[in-house]
């Protein structure tokens, strides 16, 4: 991998779960994970939150519902899962998902994530080890161990017995229920020398957590047993347990009572354990914003969806960038400029299925420099994958200034069923021309046999045609003639107003088998400056299926700049 894409990697890679606005031109690369700006909600706005959140609770798929109530419930903040509640879509929750185990992570960049396998690695343990008519998970131990993980030393008593008291707890002997000391060395976001107590006071095996040691004390409510050292002596007596304020009912101890013991300190203690632990990247929107967004290089981007089997799409990811936003340097009458493309595409597990990086240099004489200026750098990278939600990162940088633009987003790749009319995505293009046989299936933009180059922000000047490019799948074939019949019928309309139509079939264009593609023109020339949609409804005029796709367009007049690309390739 070359030096500076591994840097490039290093430096923002780590930092990709939080996409300020306005990063990235494209609308599908919004996060609804992002950590929102500091604001005061108004009274009525933390009312209809609440509302709001009390809705999507009920109704939650089961999956997500069980994610927030049982597999996080311990690690979710207060903030997160009011800010799950708050989405709208199960895209949209499961990125935000991918982003709360990412934030977690020691290595994000890692396929695995070493946090989120050990959480449920410690939900296993506890459901096997501290169940006790209900699952280990609901216990006070199996939310400890769950939370803050395996105690550096746990001093068990699971049958009770006889208990010499610490000095700093009155001393002498009693008889105890089954209990259970757990100690840590170290705690993040709590502090050092960690101990916690879980007594069983009922023998059924579920053990609670408790703040008052004298808890485990079986003989604490029976007159004249278990004495203290200063109750045996005469000096003291047990009933003065009962008087004391600070929530133990330990007998007065000799030389008074350790700060571990201050009742404010024991309160602290228990209610900073019950609370989830630190995100480890709780920083992680200020670095986003520091060592990225301050000189982002903004892009626009699209990925589409072309059927190869049932069990693999074709999804041709496309950048473009405005040349203006580039670094040029001259030498000898010629401005060169180089930026550099990754991607990763990975499962919502963090398993990384498809990768790919491009050096892209662009090249220009000094007369035409200035109207290079003016034209976009497109780039496309086509990777097969299987039906599925993946996560999408796309990172670019300008070599020479070293501004960086990122993405992430979800990837939803479509499923193509056998028996179901299916098309792929509607692309619409700057370019459409046949390749030399050669180059079938291979290079930037071609598709097929067809090179086809989309116009990203779908902006074509009357001087310009427009390119449509539809595949269409799963046409049935007559029995007799054993050939598809398909009619396919383009409409173009400005708002409500149609303003032309025309059809034409499959037996027009020569492809009577179950697969048809389209490629056609559209002139411009003749239609008013504005913004239009075009709809090709296609028929199978065996099963009389239906199947609409449409796409936005505008149309500039003749003296309004459109962002016409430059072809661009790797090294190019």
């Amino acid at each position: 991998m070359p030096r500076v894409i591994r840097t490039l990697i290093a430096t923002a890679f780590s930092f990709v779960i939080v996409v300020p606005p306005g990063s990235s031109q494209s609308p599908q690369a919004q996060d609804p994970t992002a950590t929102p700006a500091p604001q005061t909600l108004t009274k009525e706005q933390r009312k209809e939150q609440k509302q709001k959140a009390k809705r999507t609770l009920k109704e939650l798929d089961s999956q997500y519902k069980q994610w927030l109530n049982e597999d996080v419930i311990y690690i979710i903040s207060p903030d997160e899962r009011n800010a799950f509640l708050q989405l709208d879509t199960n895209e949209e929750r499961e990125q935000f998902i991918e982003a709360f185990w990412l934030r977690r992570s020691n290595n994000p960049d890692l396929p695995d994530n070493d946090f989120k396998d050990e959480h449920y690695r410690r939900i296993a343990y506890a459901n096997e080890h501290f169940a006790s008519g209900i699952p280990g998970w609901k216990t006070d131990r199996g939310r400890m161990y769950i939370m803050w993980g395996p105690a550096d030393e746990v001093d068990s008593h699971p049958m009770g017995g006889t208990w010499d008291r610490p000095m700093e707890d009155g001393g002498g002997s009693t008889t105890t229920y089954p209990w259970e000391t757990w100690r840590w060395r170290y705690l993040e976001g709590i502090g050092e020398n960690i101990e916690l107590e879980f007594v069983d006071t009922t023998g059924s095996g579920e053990y609670h957590l408790t703040m008052d040691p004298s808890e485990k004390d079986a003989l604490l409510h029976v007159p004249g047993a278990g004495l203290s050292l200063l109750e045996s002596m005469g000096l003291a007596s047990k009933t003065d347990r009962f008087t004391r304020s600070d929530g133990t009912n330990l007998p007065t101890a000799m030389g008074g009572t350790p700060a571990s013991m201050d009742e404010f300190n024991r309160l602290e203690l228990y209610a900073k354990v019950q609370k989830p632990p630190e995100v480890k990247f709780k920083d992680l929107e200020a670095i986003v914003t520091a060592r990225i967004v301050r000189d982002q290089l903004k892009f626009n981007w699209r990925t589409d969806f072309l059927k190869v089997t049932n069990d693999t799409v074709l999804v041709p990811i496309t950048v473009q960038v405005s040349n203006g936003q580039l670094s040029f340097q001259s030498k000898d009458g010629i401005h060169s400029a180089t930026l550099n493309v990754f991607g990763r595409v990975s499962t919502l597990t963090g398993k990384v299925v498809q990768t790919f990086e491009d050096p892209v240099s662009k090249d220009f004489p000094d007369s035409l420099f200035q109207q290079s200026l003016k034209l976009q750098s497109i780039y496309q990278k086509a990777v097969p994958l299987r039906p599925g939600l993946y996560r999408l990162d796309i990172v670019v940088k300008d070599v020479q200034s070293g501004n960086v633009g990122v993405i992430n987003s979800a990837l939803r790749v479509p499923r193509y069923e056998d028996d179901k009319l299916d098309a792929s995505t509607l692309i619409l293009a700057d370019q459409l021309e046949h390749v030399p046989a050669k180059q079938i299936g291979t290079g930037q933009f071609v598709l097929g046999s067809t090179k086809v180059r989309p116009r990203l922000d779908n902006a074509f000047s009357t001087a310009d045609r427009l390119g449509i490019y539809l595949q269409v799948y799963n046409l049935k074939a007559d029995d007799t003639t054993h050939k598809s019949n398909a009619t396919f019928l383009y409409t173009v309309k400005k708002g409500t107003e149609q303003v032309f139509q025309f059809k034409e079939t499959s037996a027009d264009m020569k492809q009577t088998g179950d697969q048809v593609t389209i490629e056609r023109w559209l002139p411009l020339a003749s239609m008013a400056p504005g913004k239009y949609t075009i709809e090709v409804l296609t028929t199978d005029g065996v099963t009389k299926q239906t199947l609409s796709k449409t796409a936005d367009f505008t149309v500039k007049g003749p003296q309004e700049p459109t962002k016409a690309a430059a072809n661009t390739g790797p090294g190019r």
